[in-house]
């Protein structure tokens, strides 16, 4: 038998090896130049997890250069997180006065392993006569997606609007590795050469590109622009990673492994309380919150991963900034002073205590909505995020002179939900204007959903989307804030007569594909899929310029099977489906925007398939899709006397065939409608600039 020490030995040899198997030498290079390079990336074979990670350092650059790999693709930066930065070139083509092509460069990017962020990257395009197309790649499928800027004179463009003219802008499609862009011109920029003789089309991290009009003239200068991967380690789950744990990553005391964001693979983590690096045996190292984060009014004691709040002797309270903080409890020889000094009056003593006991008894009220209403839940999900605002019911009271009836802008008939129209109190010019909505009373078993909810509403971005800035639980119901939006719906241009004669067909299509492309970013990629379950007519609102901005999303994926009934709310957008199985599915929305878009094609109302009141419901028109004179017959006049559309038309209204199926199975997914839309809208512009 082998001894007990014999044993040891061998276990801490096989241990040893699975560490070093996976884990840098002790002199590996930790920068290049001014990049500097956590593990698990290095700068050789044997400072590096494996070869994904690799980082080539030219010392042919002063200061020297960093690669990813063995390719040309220049490192920006490095996190932790899970994003990488590196530079990606700008696509362009450039026409003399005469129309003839003078200079034409390209843009590509080949990242190997790692994934190009759908969700804070942008394609982009400038000019004003530039036709763009991205297509990108993995190792199944291609992807492409496109977007067409245009413009008759400069002045037409404005700093900071990216919506087509002058700049357009549209989401990256998920699970993409490399790129390539195209990009065109439909009259070689004859009619604009005079200020604008390039068109440039790039990829670009969000929030490194503000549009500004000189762009138009030469996009002053710039050759590149930086572009955010996303990385992750492996191709395996969480789970699974940690069946093998002979190259599980996550190897620091104090670290969790969650799944990826964009595609396969997992990230490592320090948890809540300490930082560092989770792909180090002792990378993460407590934090001292007392010192770092302030959280107490009072005295504070750091534990492991956490603190501790308290209030001195003569206070009382949880010592928290973001609680009840800490209270003198000397009133009574506070309020014995000012009468034996003789300062107050004892009626003024007696109005003060009156007042005092008011207003702690209101304090008290309000954080016990606070409490009801999840605040302390919502605090915890949010870890210190600034992505929601909480407001005061003295912040919105004072946004709304005390709700006064001349501010609300709305009413909805089937809740009592009541929107009210404020200016938020901040400090100076720069005043924010707001909409405010007061939500549904909260019962226990739904407030937890509702928090989550919350929480994963203001991480949505994207300009199709109305923006949640925050909220107030201090009061009875819980208040919402938007950002302020039009209160006139897609259904109001629809069915009014004066409204709808501006309605071109063009206009139409650029309403659908940006309703579309919203809805594609809620279930693929944002943080967690949404299904919005109240897509119609009237939740879809345009702006002065017919930007669409979609109202009302409310329900993630996991919450669907327990508040669906909750929040199905008008009858003939319903899904059938849903009405004899009650289960809702990203597909329930699709059809949906099928009764949309079958809206925009006929003019006609919507017709309750449960109550049908004499009239066919919208989808029995694209049963058995007539064809020719029939198909005319059952589209709105005003798109038919526009002419030369037909063809168009006719697409349109089998792709609205195909959203409207019974069966969800045969319907399409939002993100192949918002392709299918946005090419037959590059199409349609195309066409309109041929005349």
């Amino acid at each position: 038998m082998i001894s007990q020490s014999i044993l040891v030995a061998i276990i801490l040899l096989f241990a040893t090896e699975i560490m070093s198997a996976i884990l840098p030498k002790a002199d590996c290079p930790t920068s290049c130049g001014n990049l500097t390079i956590p593990f698990p990336f290095g700068t050789t074979s044997d400072c590096c997890l494996d070869d994904s990670f690799l980082i080539t350092c030219d010392y042919s650059y002063n200061p020297p250069k960093p690669f990813l790999n063995l390719g040309n693709t220049h490192v920006r930066e490095i996190s932790l997180d899970g994003v990488m930065k590196v530079t990606s070139s700008v696509a362009s083509d450039c026409y003399d006065d005469s129309g003839a092509q003078i200079n034409v460069t390209t843009s590509k990017l080949v990242s190997s392993k790692f994934l190009i962020s759908s969700t804070r990257n942008k394609f982009t395009a400038v000019g004003c006569d530039t036709l763009a197309r991205f297509n990108g790649s993995n190792e199944r499928k291609q992807k492409s997606i496109g977007c067409i800027s245009s413009c008759t004179f400069i002045d037409d463009a404005m700093d900071g609007y990216c919506t087509g003219i002058g700049c357009c802008q549209t989401s990256i499609p998920k699970g993409v590795k490399d790129f390539f862009v195209d990009i065109r011109s439909s009259r070689n920029h004859t009619r604009v050469n005079n200020f604008n003789p390039c068109g440039y089309a790039f990829v670009v991290e969000a929030q490194a590109f503000e549009f500004l009009t000189s762009d138009i003239k030469d996009l002053r200068n710039r050759k590149s622009f930086p572009v955010v991967l996303d990385w992750s380690v492996g191709n395996v789950t969480c789970k699974e990673a940690r069946e093998n744990l002979s190259r599980y990553a996550c190897r620091a005391k104090h670290s969790e492994c969650s799944d990826s964001r964009n595609g396969f693979g997992y990230r490592c983590n320090c948890l809540t309380g300490f930082q560092g690096n989770p792909y180090l045996v002792d990378g993460c190292q407590e934090i001292d919150e007392c010192t770092t984060l302030k959280p107490c009014e009072g005295e504070c004691t750091n534990l492991p991963g956490n603190s501790s709040c308290s209030c001195p002797k003569g206070f009382k309270g949880d010592g928290m900034k973001n609680g009840t903080s800490c209270r003198s409890t000397s009133h009574r020889s506070t309020g014995l002073f000012f009468i034996a000094s003789g300062v107050m009056l004892p009626a003024v003593f007696t109005s003060w205590i009156f007042w005092r006991r008011r207003q702690k008894k209101v304090f008290k009220q309000r954080r016990n909505f606070f409490n009801r209403n999840g605040g302390i839940l919502l605090q915890n999900m949010l870890s210190g995020q600034r992505t929601l605002t909480t407001f005061t019911a003295e912040d919105l009271k004072r946004a709304t002179d005390n709700y006064d009836e001349n501010k609300i802008l709305h009413r909805e008939q089937h809740f009592r939900n009541t929107y009210y129209g404020g200016i938020l109190p901040h400090h100076g010019e720069n005043r924010e204007v707001v909409v405010i909505k007061y939500w549904d009373a909260l019962e226990e078993s739904r407030i937890e959903p509702f928090i989550r909810k919350l929480v994963t509403l203001s991480r949505v971005q994207h300009k199709n989307l109305v923006k949640v800035i925050g909220c107030c639980l201090e009061t009875q119901v819980p208040l919402l804030v938007y950002e302020s939006i039009s209160h006139k719906t897609l259904h109001d241009y629809i069915h009014d007569d004066d409204s709808a004669r501006s309605l071109s067909w063009s206009i139409r299509m650029r309403v659908a594909a940006e309703t579309a492309g919203a809805f594609a970013y809620l279930y693929s990629e944002a943080a967690v899929p949404i299904i919005h379950g109240n897509l119609n007519s009237s939740t879809i609102k345009l702006d002065h310029d017919y930007t669409v901005k979609v109202h009302a999303f409310t329900l993630t994926c996991s919450d669907v099977s327990e508040y669906a009934q909750f929040y199905l709310r008008t009858p003939g957008y319903l899904d059938p489906e849903y009405l004899c199985t009650s289960r809702l599915t990203v597909k329930s929305d699709v059809y949906s925007f099928g009764v949309v878009l079958a809206e925009l094609l006929t003019g006609k109302k919507v017709v309750s398939l449960e109550r049908p009141n004499g009239e066919e419901h919208l989808s029995k028109y694209f049963e058995s899709l007539p064809r020719g004179d029939d198909l005319l017959r059952i589209l709105d006049n005003r798109l038919v006397a526009e002419g030369k559309i037909i063809e168009q038309l006719t697409q349109v209204a089998k792709l609205a065939q195909r959203c409207l199926s019974n069966s969800s199975s045969e319907r399409p997914t939002m993100e192949e409608v918002a392709t299918a839309l946005c090419v037959l809208g590059i199409q349609l512009d195309l066409d309109q600039a041929r005349r």
